[in-house]
């Protein structure tokens, strides 16, 4: 597992600290963890989270946001942002950091957007609600905002209601929602994994941009290594709720958890032909050692 250099973002000042994260569901059955026991630190860097469906991903994004269901309960050591304790947090202090300091940008727009108003109103709305500013000056930054994600002819599709935009354009449409209140920390939930590669690439390298430009720090969760590898700074590999294994980016490949060489394994290739792709024989000793 890589150490942190004194030169990367994260050493420089974390934004996010999170220790010893634990979100466990009442069921009939029984209490299941979904996360046990994670702890992890992020700066104005480009964090990648991945791992099977279940491991509990999308789970350490929303608890950041205090956004799990009542059947859960959220505990850890710690869990700051910016100095804020955001399990201590009241909710009027949450409503000030969501969306306003922390934004998350979900899979697919075609369930984050309301149906029946116009995609341009409710950019608009997520400025006003965290701005004091008139409905004139809300539009304007809504314009200048669907012009920095690359959509063309922003007026005409202000006025579009979301079952008139395509999934890319829907894609980017929420990632100006989410960025219009000028958040410090972005979370990107399976953001790119509905639209098909040439626009993934499109909409990823927008993502780039802006983060870069604003200086932001970015969760990006996902599935996909190759993808992770190339577009992220450090990797948080997640089985069952852990954290495996944590590497830079660049040196995935190298990665020596036999969880992440089993994921990698199993990866397709072009060009490479194979009888059948590797199955991954999992140990129960992942769930118990300890990192």
């Amino acid at each position: 597992m890589s150490e942190t250099s004194p030169a990367s973002p994260a050493a420089v000042a974390p934004m996010l600290a999170i220790e010893d994260l634990r979100v466990r569901f009442a069921t009939p059955l029984g209490p299941v963890d979904a996360v046990r026991g994670i702890s992890f630190t992020v700066g104005r860097e480009k964090v990648g989270i991945v791992g099977e469906s279940g491991s509990g991903k999308s789970m350490t994004g929303r608890s950041i946001l205090r956004l799990t269901p009542k059947s859960a309960t959220v505990t850890a050591r710690r869990m700051a942002f910016e100095g804020l304790d955001l399990l201590g947090a009241s909710e009027r202090e949450m409503r000030a950091v969501r969306g306003r300091r922390i934004s998350m940008i979900l899979q697919d727009p075609k369930f984050s957007l309301n149906p029946v108003v116009r995609v341009g109103r409710q950019i608009s709305e997520a400025f006003r609600v965290h701005h004091k500013a008139s409905e004139k000056e809300a539009r304007a930054r809504a314009l200048a905002m669907l012009e920095a994600v690359q959509i063309r002819e922003p007026a005409r599709v202000y006025d579009l209601y979301p079952h008139e935009v395509s999934g890319g354009m829907g894609q980017r449409i929420m990632i100006a929602m989410m960025l219009i209140p000028d958040p410090a920390l972005l979370i990107a939930d399976e953001s790119t994994s509905a639209l098909d590669v040439t626009v993934r690439m499109q909409v990823l390298a927008i993502l780039d941009d802006l983060v870069s430009k604003r200086g932001l720090g970015l969760i990006f969760i996902s599935h996909d290594l190759n993808l992770v590898a190339t577009f992220c700074d450090r990797v948080l590999i997640m089985y069952a709720g852990r954290i495996v294994e944590t590497c830079r980016a660049q040196d995935l490949a190298n990665a020596r958890h036999p969880y992440t060489r089993g994921l990698l394994d199993s990866l397709p290739r072009l060009g490479e032909r194979r009888e059948r792709l590797a199955v991954l024989e999992r140990d129960p000793a992942w769930l118990e050692q300890e990192l």
